[in-house]
């Protein structure tokens, strides 16, 4: 048994939807897992565990497009915040006799992971760009970089990377283990089926997408553009787990920005993907490069009508493509945490004595 600190970036829900199954196996194995997080992260799993808040750097969007200017401006003003979390964080980890950290993107609980020489594990997808051999879309080599410099300023000298990827990819970096995404417990116990709607979904409203989508022939399901009800063959829901996962198991396909986790449980349950990446945001549009490489759906940078169309025409294709699609559940992955955590507190508490 050994006591964790898990920090969990509350930039969108992917994070703590991983999160929330890796803590829920922590516990069943007897570690006193102690959960920080923020913003969505910090709403999602207190519903589970009792969350300690801290800050959290973010992203500031407008109309579906990161703003960086605003981004720096947001956090710049809230860097003495940043400072407090990290006194209250080396304050919590001398209470709670912490003897690990694990980080998902959590930049804070990593720092002081290394302050207090504390083994740190990491688990995220963003390492993928890092410490694995990938190809680039065409035209994005400036952005990969500055994602490589962010990703490495995150989460530094992590004793052991655990890296999600929905494709495979030779591992370049040490004490880096490379496995299929965490999916939630909900997704695999769900049946999928093929209905004649496709799921659309957006970080924030999109009236450009609506309109296109308007002239398609074609019936949408769409959450994200903050209205409720049906226009036309648009039927607009607002945000529901539930819900929202029904009408993804039962989609033909999925229209949507190209979030890991979304990518992630789509696959999974084998809908062909037109994804759509925020603007700016490299990772997204990273995850809609290899979508549109491996065949499991389309990217386009600007999407049109006759583009969407196109996609739903190819839609046997991109099924056929997803029929392999390696479905391996998180056994693999909880059972190598496991092992490292095993041999990471021995160290510690070896060095102790």
């Amino acid at each position: 048994m050994a006591n964790i600190l898990y920090g969990v970036n509350g930039e969108g829900s992917g994070h703590s939807t991983r999160a929330k199954e890796i803590i829920t196996h922590l516990k069943q194995r007897g570690h006193n897992v102690h959960v920080v997080s923020f913003d969505r992260g910090l709403r999602n799993l207190s519903e589970s565990f009792p969350v300690t808040e801290i800050f959290g750097f973010q992203l500031s969007y407008v109309n579906n497009r990161v703003r960086y200017k605003r981004t720096v401006a947001s956090n710049l003003f809230k860097a003495p915040r940043a400072a407090r979390s990290l006194k209250e964080l080396s304050r919590l980890a001398d209470e709670k006799n912490i003897e690990l950290v694990i980080t998902d993107f959590e930049p804070l609980t990593s720092h002081v992971g290394h302050h207090k020489r504390l083994p740190v594990i990491a688990i995220d997808n963003q390492h993928a760009i890092t410490n694995t051999r990938v190809s680039l879309p065409r035209g994005f080599q400036r952005d990969a970089a500055a994602v490589r410099l962010v990703t490495r300023m995150m989460t530094p000298r992590a004793d052991a990377y655990i890296v999600l990827s929905f494709f495979p990819a030779p591992v370049t970096k040490r004490n880096t283990f490379l496995f299929s995404p965490i999916v939630r417990q909900e997704v695999l116990s769900t049946t999928a089926q093929t209905g004649d709607h496709v799921l659309v979904y957006v970080t924030s409203p999109a009236k450009e997408l609506a309109a296109l989508l308007k002239q398609v022939r074609c019936k949408f399901i769409a959450y994200g553009f903050g209205t409720e009800g049906q226009e036309g063959n648009i039927l607009f829901k607002k945000p529901s787990m539930d819900g929202f996962l029904r009408d993804l198991a039962g989609a033909k396909a999925v229209i949507a920005n190209a979030g890991f986790s979304l990518v992630s449980e789509a696959l999974h349950l084998g809908k062909p993907y037109l994804a759509m990446p925020v603007k700016n945001q490299f990772e997204q549009t990273f995850n809609a490069y290899y979508i549109d490489k491996l065949g499991y759906g389309a990217w386009w940078k600007e999407p049109t009508k006759e583009k969407i169309e196109s996609f739903l025409f190819n839609l046997p294709v991109y099924a056929e493509k997803l029929a392999s699609y390696p479905r391996t559940g998180n056994g693999a992955l909880l059972a190598k945490l496991d092992e490292l955590i095993v041999t990471f507190t021995a160290k510690a508490r070896n060095a102790r004595r």
